[in-house]
């Protein structure tokens, strides 16, 4: 990991003397449904995942646009 120098310290609010790195990248995140941008593609996954009941969702409103999500 780089070395954070004091101007980022100031604005992190990060004192000299400890140990920052502990607390520093501990960023969490949602994790997210897997997307695709064609439907050939959401199904080959699908069958490479084994999964024989499913769904495929457009999460976009318009039609031309496709974001497709497969709910099993």
């Amino acid at each position: 990991m780089a070395k954070v120098h004091t101007r980022m310290k100031r604005k992190l609010c990060i004192s000299s003397n400890t140990n920052y790195k502990i607390n520093f990248n501990k960023s969490v995140h949602k994790t997210r449904p897997k997307t695709f941008k064609s439907e050939e593609a959401a199904q080959a996954w699908a069958k490479a995942q084994g999964i024989e009941k499913y769904e495929l969702v457009n999460l976009r409103l318009s039609d031309s646009a496709k974001k497709i999500k497969v709910v099993y």
